[in-house]
């Protein structure tokens, strides 16, 4: 999905981001009631992906997996 349905949205930012213009982070935020919507930081105004509450939840178990070393 490129733009979510439900209007302007309250995005917000990791508390592990830094104000550097070259950091790269995920905003996200709700949209709807089921539904996280994430997006590039630096491209706030580029694509938003969408998911449900149980793919994001896999989404994170997964990056948290992969980043164990």
């Amino acid at each position: 999905m490129t733009k979510p349905e439900s209007g302007p949205l309250q995005w917000r930012r990791s508390s592990h981001s830094t104000s550097e213009e070259d950091s790269m982070c995920v905003e996200v935020a709700m949209s709807g009631v089921s539904t996280i919507a994430a997006r590039d930081s630096k491209d706030p105004d580029g694509p938003v992906l969408q998911f449900t509450p149980a793919d994001w939840s896999t989404f994170l178990t997964r990056i948290k997996r992969d980043a164990i070393p």
